[in-house]
């Protein structure tokens, strides 16, 4: 397959509405992550996903949908909760898992009663949603497992004779998935962290949301996986990576103890001016925001550099930074050292 890769002018913007009309799937930006598309009501078409990720079947899919009136059919019901969440964070970075539809396609849902809707901000996936007139079923645009691409020339790297057409909309602004939270059962859940945090989740509810054990952990023997990102290693570079947790000068140690391993660092903006290691920095300490924004392409960085070894400096846990903390223990197989 020749894949088309194209800027986002009117005419390709047709063209994709057009390919996803036929059961086609579609490279599309969002403002988090860039997506692989495909009509959420056609099944075949979704399938057409799995196989250009190598994307396995038990991985929930988000279907992107660009106005309220679209959730008719996908969703059997929209809860209080979704309509407080919708009208704080639509259009944006939130996921909200509500009662399946019987008009979306079974293989977005993995075998579950449920199904992760959200509205993107992004003006070139809202105008090929708003041409095509289909809900979009969109898990990142990269191989399964590796880190999610943030450009459009990431998604090439990974998907060149995979899907028919990438859409150049330019850099993604934030950088990290959405958060996921589900209303389903007597609380809402976070299921996933991102851009929209905790608190925020919290505020415009106005009761406690609990937080997944999964988030900053493995799931469990036969827990079943009810949101993207949730898996045991994802996000991953070739490279292994540790997670060094302590200070600046713990971790300079550290790595400087284990030099005959030929180590790289993923540090945070500055520190590389301190090490005498082959660096990438990450974004600056404690601004989960900044770190987001560069995490993805920092880890292809990594592989693009040829490392195989890499220490991490540990981000924070809370805020925005939460959502950079679970993916890069998921990068990282969960190997995480306190100094």
């Amino acid at each position: 397959m020749n894949t088309i890769f194209c800027n986002a002018d009117t005419a390709n913007i047709e063209q994709a509405a057009q390919l996803l009309r036929q059961g086609e799937i579609v490279g599309l930006p969002t403002e988090t992550v860039y997506g692989i598309a495909a009509d959420a009501r056609n099944g075949e078409a979704v399938s057409k996903i799995f196989v250009a990720k190598g994307r396995p079947q038990d991985n929930p899919l988000i279907v992107h949908i660009a106005d309220m009136s679209m959730l008719d059919g996908l969703v059997s019901k929209v809860p209080e909760r979704a309509q407080l969440l919708a009208a704080a964070f639509w259009p944006g970075p939130l996921t909200i898992i509500m009662p399946r539809g019987k008009e979306v396609a079974a293989e977005c849902c993995a075998g579950l009663d449920s199904v992760g809707i959200r509205m993107p901000s992004h003006p070139v996936v809202r105008a090929v949603i708003q041409a095509s007139g289909c809900a979009l079923a969109a898990p990142s645009a990269n191989l399964s497992g590796s880190p999610s691409p943030t450009t459009a020339r990431d998604v090439l790297a990974d998907m060149d004779g995979r899907l028919p057409m990438i859409v150049d909309g330019g850099d993604c602004q934030v950088g990290v998935e959405s958060t996921v939270i589900s209303i389903i059962g007597e609380h809402p859940v976070l299921l996933r962290p991102g851009h929209i945090t905790l608190e925020q989740l919290e505020a415009a509810l106005g009761e406690e949301v609990i937080i997944s054990g999964a988030i900053l952990e493995k799931l469990k023997d036969g827990e079943v996986a009810r949101s993207p990102g949730m898996k045991y290693k994802h996000y991953a570079p070739k490279a292994d990576i540790t997670i060094l947790k302590g200070s600046f000068d713990q971790y300079k140690a550290y790595v400087e103890a284990h030099r005959d391993e030929n180590p790289a660092c993923l540090c945070f903006t500055g520190e590389d001016e301190k090490l005498d290691f082959p660096c990438i920095c990450y974004g600056k300490e404690g601004d989960g925001n900044d770190q987001a924004f560069h995490l993805f392409r920092c880890l292809r960085a990594l592989d693009e550099q040829g490392d195989g070894v890499v220490y991490a400096r540990c981000p924070a846990v809370d805020g925005a930074s939460m959502a950079v903390y679970n993916r890069l223990i998921r990068a990282a197989a969960f190997r995480v050292i306190e100094l």
